[in-house]
């Protein structure tokens, strides 16, 4: 259940509720927006009545929560989340642009990414180093050497650094180097992943399985919430249908009935529900149109020689054209594209 508090309540009359709640074997959520103070008494509430909490100093009104996802709803949170990065905020106004190769594969590729896709006008670096590949003898990555490399790119570019997290035993490697952990598409439904990570404050960006429904997407988020990491970022990146023209299906759908379900930005990945480079732009276009607060594109620059994912990579010139474009649209819904504002150094960001 959540309970609004009034406008004037005091501090004091919110400490109460929440020692209530506690009282009452809940967890407790406290959501300060610039209207109200929402307290999320998360837990088997069916048995607690509302009027334990209803004739409390300072209460407004006790709600039922009826989605079975609790802190990912708007119920709990109306307002718009918005999700710290270097000088930006994702879900706001800004719309980010995350680009980078599908695999680091050495110094000088990425390095070279990097730049072209900073200069394009990217606010954010992805590249993979922990690969989950449908074949075991595929590329599986460079593990920290790769995170290494990142983080050079980080320092020159000064753009965030996006990184793949396959096992709850990266988590500490991970969180060291990389400022958003992307959770894949195989892994949206492994929970123990998704629970080290909720006991994380590092950024997350988790994509929607290949045969997951919104509201799987949306439990598999409440698992990160609960444990108390708020900077949850959605991911739509095509889902598996009957059609085999493209590797996946875009859901475009999914963008407006996720912002109208939940709080927490929403990204979309035009490369994997696409699968072919030269439908990433017009993919992109259209998720910008539809309301996506982020795109995470993949860009190489020789997609012909890229050790995974070469066929759905944009060249930098082609991403640099694609930017163009989709900050054009951002205008006229009212938006821009979200730059970096600062510089990254061994120190942490300037």
């Amino acid at each position: 259940m959540m309970i609004i508090m009034k406008s004037n309540a005091t501090p004091q009359q919110t400490e109460a509720v929440i020692a209530s709640v506690k009282e009452a074997g809940l967890n407790v959520h406290l959501s300060q927006g610039v209207e109200a103070t929402i307290i999320g008494a998360i837990g088997e509430t069916h048995s607690i009545p509302l009027e334990r909490f209803e004739g409390m100093d300072g209460v407004d009104v006790v709600q039922r929560i009826t989605k079975p996802y609790k802190l990912a709803s708007r119920q709990f949170h109306p307002e718009d989340s918005l999700v710290p990065l270097d000088g930006f905020h994702v879900g706001g106004e800004d719309i980010a642009v995350i680009a980078g190769p599908c695999s680091v594969e050495g110094r000088s590729q990425i390095l070279e990414t990097a730049q072209a896709v900073k200069e394009a006008g990217a606010s954010a670096l992805r590249g993979g180093v922990f690969k989950p590949r449908t074949s075991p003898y595929s590329f599986q990555g460079l593990g920290e050497e790769g995170l290494e490399l990142l983080a050079e790119a980080r320092e020159k570019t000064g753009l965030p650094i996006v990184a793949e997290i396959m096992s709850q035993v990266q988590v500490d490697v991970m969180v060291k180097y990389v400022d958003v952990l992307q959770v894949g598409a195989r892994n949206m439904q492994n929970f123990n992943l998704l629970r080290a990570i909720g006991e994380t404050r590092t950024a997350v960006l988790l994509k929607r399985g290949l045969s997951a429904s919104v509201e799987e997407l949306l439990m598999s988020a409440e698992y990160i919430l609960a444990g108390g990491n708020n900077r949850v970022m959605l991911c739509e990146r095509g889902i598996r249908t009957f059609e085999t023209s493209t590797r996946n299906t875009t859901d475009i759908n999914a963008i407006p009935v996720l912002k109208s379900l939940t709080h927490l930005p929403v990204i979309l990945d035009p490369s994997h529900s696409t699968g072919y480079s030269e439908f990433v732009a017009a993919i992109a276009r259209a998720g910008v149109a539809a309301g996506a607060d982020g795109l995470i594109v993949e860009v190489h620059p020789d997609p012909a020689k890229a050790v995974s994912d070469g066929r759905q990579s944009l060249k930098p010139e082609a991403f640099a054209a694609m930017v163009k474009q989709v900050g054009q649209i951002a205008q006229v819904m009212g938006r821009k594209l979200a730059t970096v504002q600062g510089e990254y150094s061994k120190n942490g960001w300037a």
